[in-house]
């Protein structure tokens, strides 16, 4: 299953709020997000605002599609929209895992 990584920036004046928020996602954005693909999605907040996501994925540009064409996400993302400074997800390159090199070194013996 392909991991990803990504971040995103809360307005530091907004943080509270955008874990309160987070606390009691709407049921039917999380039954959308499964229904769409995403799995075992985490989002982990630093003090400063900037937002770390993870999130497993057969293709994420394909998750994001499914889940940008559903109606509660045009409403999730209207509501958040106030939270962020810049919405644009920066997706980075997974460098290592554990998991994969442990396997590889299994895989040569």
């Amino acid at each position: 299953m392909p991991r990803y990584c990504f971040l995103l920036r809360v307005r530091p004046d907004r943080l509270e709020e955008y874990r309160a928020r987070h606390a009691a996602v709407w049921p039917e954005m999380l039954a959308a997000l499964r229904d769409t693909g995403w799995r075992n999605y985490s989002l982990h907040l630093a003090p400063d605002g900037l937002l770390v996501g993870y999130v497993e994925a057969d293709d994420l540009d394909a998750a994001r599609a499914a889940m940008a064409a559903t109606e509660v996400d045009a409403r999730w993302q209207t509501s958040m929209a106030p939270y962020f400074a810049d919405a644009r997800m920066q997706v980075l390159d997974e460098v290592f895992h554990l998991e994969d090199q442990l396997t590889a070194l299994e895989d040569r013996r």
